[in-house]
């Protein structure tokens, strides 16, 4: 398969992704409506013609099938990506990406089919976060801790423990905020799921010595190993008219998300 075909086919599957994303949430909503109503009226199942049970293992079963179907689609996707992030095709020198019209289109894709790999949210762990200040235009990206994670409203609570200088008051914050605002980083003890951006990508990383991320540029696409560090030029990092390049561990680089502002 040629590697047009390869991005057509991931956009396919990111789509069928989303697809059953939706309708499974769907279905969750109707089965936890349907648990309601037996907890608070368990005796309507004995009456003559009443078809809750039966209605709730339907919703159960449907449930079951869109869940292997998303694995399957999952893990089909992700062998793709690992083909598409590792091609290169001979002979065609790789240039660094322009920040015009075809740079947002290469962001917009890879954004949204980073977006569709779903991953478990472990109490605890360090994720990426996006907060937008009041009356601010742009956003603001740090590194938090997961502290909750509700199922039903999909939103991540995550405690900002290193606020910085220009906060309001000395001590750690929390916030409430949806999926939409948060990037998993790649384990840093299972780099095998690391993406191995192309020399000029666009992504979000810390800039060392901080727990802030910024956009920046990847100057070595090619790594020899998983575990290697990415060397990246941050924007509006000059110094002496130049951009300085600086060493970035894997395990704190992520994606640029779609329509980021900074």
């Amino acid at each position: 398969m040629s590697l047009p075909d390869i991005v057509v086919n991931v956009l396919e599957n990111s789509k069928e992704l989303d697809r059953l994303r939706k309708e499974q949430e769907i279905v969750l909503v109707e089965i936890n409506k349907m648990h309601k109503r037996l907890k608070a009226t368990p005796e309507m199942v004995e009456k003559p013609g009443d078809t809750s049970l039966l209605d709730l293992k339907t919703l159960y079963i449907r449930a079951k099938e869109l869940s292997e179907s998303e694995e399957a689609i999952s893990t089909l996707l992700t062998k793709k990506l690992d083909v598409l992030l590792s091609s290169e095709t001979p002979g065609q020198p790789r240039r660094r990406i322009g920040k015009g019209k075809s740079a947002a289109l290469n962001t917009h894709q890879s954004s949204c089919i980073f977006a569709t790999i779903r991953f478990n949210p472990v109490k605890s762990s360090k994720v990426a976060a996006r907060v937008t200040p009041h009356n601010a235009d742009k956003d603001v990206w740090f590194v938090v801790k997961v502290i909750h994670f509700d199922k039903e409203t999909k939103e991540f609570e995550v405690l900002d423990e290193e606020p910085g200088d220009d906060e309001e008051g000395n001590g750690q914050r929390q916030y409430k905020l949806p999926m939409s605002n948060i990037i998993p980083f790649p384990k840093r003890n299972d780099p095998s799921n690391a993406p191995d951006f192309p020399h000029g990508t666009e992504v979000l990383a810390v800039y060392p010595g901080t727990t802030a991320l910024y956009k920046a540029t990847v100057v070595n696409g090619h790594r020899k190993r998983k575990t290697d560090d990415y060397l990246l030029e941050f924007d509006d990092d000059e110094e002496d008219g130049s951009l300085p390049q600086r060493t970035v561990p894997f395990h704190k680089v992520v994606p640029l998300p779609q329509g980021h502002r900074q």
